[in-house]
């Protein structure tokens, strides 16, 4: 998933090495671990074989199992649903297989390299996303209290915008060392980024992105801030992450999560299917073509999970949907932890009470969205009397709020994300039914285009989601609020478990609401990764002395703690 994205005013990359999600957190080089070629490490060989419980089934617990069966053991994956989680694919009855809806994530940053890896590894296409005034799009209108701005580049939009995105890159420079963090970034200089970034967290723990932006002199003018949050500039407006910790901010523009995104080519839930269905080509114990689907009886995973308990001192017991128990000596839970409080029945025991805290405490964004089939990209065809596309990417300050028109080809069907919204914005949708939903949403885009009819062009049933209905999931995302940063490094820290008393042992947190960058797949693969070096040592292994893995160098590199 992704969240806000502050600037569509492209910014040319440096020469040099790219910028990535290395840290600021924990400045742990996941994409040259997962590419070293001594692998994660082992395990005993007398653990082999050995079952662990990996509850949840999308991008984390998918990626969790598949490294833990590379060890030789043997993941049980626990799934209430389909797999994918977040990462849902709806395909339209009749188009063909690549006109998809993407209900969760549906766009990646190159930055996600550790993402990229599994991406890559199971021969996945990847093609630009049409973000707001990205080289890829066509057009986009910026709609602004009733007033439309189309641009084919950013030197198109009036002086106002330009301005205002150079008011938060000056804020960003001056309030946060901005170029400084990113330099850092890039050299892959972890010193250097936990001295900026422990210098900031106390300072800023407390502080709103609203309150951020209020202090800072380039933002000054009311208008500005107005502007910058009902339409941004990138993925849609920054008021719905207003109320939220500015640390949450920072971590997505310092690591380059806010530019140049991808999609996949026939929907992002290929790749945990992909990824089950994959036979790695070096695996200890396991003969030669074992895949996470051929450990599983029937090559489906288990159903969803119902209890959790402790039976003995470092072993979890799983009661499932089907009224199956089953004991483990691991396990390693990936779905949105507020599951834990409210569908799951859980032993206090199973974490220390301040971790319970943290769970509770964890703030999660709504988002909702909804997609229409098209006959075709008529967006593209010129209008006759303007010139301009007939219709354009819009962000807007009308219910919609951001628009993407996704397809190119002009033989094929296409599709129309119609409106995608985070927050307040999404709860305005949450009692309103698909169809009531899309008539909103097109009268709202008759104001901005009045000469186009798009119902005309529409050839299926629309379909939406508002994931803070979902009952698997009861938000989008995590997004701390300000003050949460203690909780965030509580759940983060999870995996180090040398820290906790023995008994809490045994069960480790991954997902990425347990990440630093929620909202992001990037996230979610590297707490897998914490998760199975946790598992890994559960189990008396180690890493290769030549490929340390995050718990070997946590002393080095562990997120600075707050004091209480």
């Amino acid at each position: 998933m992704t969240s806000a994205v502050p600037t569509a005013i492209h910014h040319d990359e440096p020469a040099g090495r790219p910028i990535t999600m290395f840290g600021p957190d924990f400045p742990f080089a996941y994409d040259d671990y997962l590419a070293h070629p001594a692998g994660l490490g082992s395990i005993p060989a007398d653990r082999h074989g050995a079952e662990v419980a990996v509850i949840g089934g999308g991008l984390s617990g998918i990626v969790t199992a598949y490294e833990l069966m590379k060890l030789g053991l043997r993941p049980v994956v626990y799934e209430i649903a389909e797999i994918g989680g977040r990462l849902r694919t709806v395909r339209f009855r009749g188009c063909p297989d690549d006109v998809v809806a993407e209900m969760g994530a549906m766009r990646f940053p190159p930055a996600s390299t550790t993402l990229f890896h599994y991406i890559d590894k199971v021969g996945l296409e990847t093609v630009p996303f049409p973000n707001p005034l990205a080289p890829a799009t066509p057009s986009t209108v910026v709609d602004l209290k009733g007033r439309s701005h189309y641009a084919r580049t950013a030197e198109d939009l009036p002086e106002m915008f330009g301005a205002v995105a150079a008011a938060w890159d000056r804020t960003l420079e001056e309030q946060a060392g901005f170029s400084a963090m990113q330099t850092a970034i890039r050299d892959r200089d972890a010193k250097t980024i936990k001295k900026l970034w422990n210098e900031l967290v106390p300072r800023l723990d407390n502080q709103t992105f609203y309150g951020f932006l209020c202090d800072s002199p380039a933002f000054s003018s009311f208008r500005d801030r107005e502007v910058f949050g009902q339409v941004g500039f990138g993925t849609g407006g920054w008021d719905t992450d207003f109320p939220n910790s500015i640390l949450e901010i920072l971590r997505v523009v310092y690591t380059g999560a806010d530019d140049e995104h991808r999609s996949i080519v026939g929907g992002s839930r290929q790749l945990p299917l992909r990824l089950w269905e994959h036979a790695p080509e070096r695996l200890a114990h396991w003969p030669e073509g074992t895949s996470l689907r051929s450990l599983h009886e029937n090559g489906e995973p288990r159903p969803g999970v119902v209890r959790l308990h402790r039976t003995a001192p470092g072993n979890v017991t799983v009661t499932d949907e089907s009224g199956h128990i089953r004991t483990f000596p691991a396990a390693v839970f990936t779905a949105q932890s507020w599951l834990l409080l409210s569908k799951i029945a859980c032993d206090e025991a199973l974490f220390p009470i301040d971790h319970w805290t943290a769970i509770e405490r964890t703030h999660y964004m709504e988002s909702s969205k909804v997609f229409v089939p098209v006959d075709r990209p008529f967006w593209l065809d010129p209008d006759p009397v303007t010139g301009r596309d007939t219709m354009s990417m819009t962000l807007t300050d009308r219910m919609p709020r951001g628009t993407y028109l996704l397809g190119t080809d002009p033989d094929s069907p296409a599709v129309i994300c119609l409106s995608y919204t985070w927050a307040d914005d999404s709860l305005k949708w949450l009692p309103l039914s698909v169809t009531e939903r899309v008539e909103v949403m097109l009268q709202s885009l008759r104001e901005i285009y009045p000469g186009v009819d798009v119902r005309r062009h529409v050839i299926g049933d629309p379909v939406t989601v508002s994931w803070e209905a979902e009952p698997h999931f009861m938000g989008a995302f995590k997004a701390n609020l300000p003050g949460h940063y203690r909780y965030q490094e509580r759940l983060f820290t999870h995996f180090a478990q040398s820290r906790l008393e023995p008994r809490y042992r045994g069960i480790f947190l991954a997902g990425d609401d347990v990440s630093w960058t929620a909202g992001w797949a990037e996230g979610a693969v590297q707490t897998a990764l914490n998760a199975v070096w946790g598992v890994q040592r559960h189990f008396g292994g180690t890493s290769d002395p030549a490929n340390p893995g995050p718990g070997d160098v946590f002393d080095d590199l562990a997120p600075i703690t707050l004091p209480d």
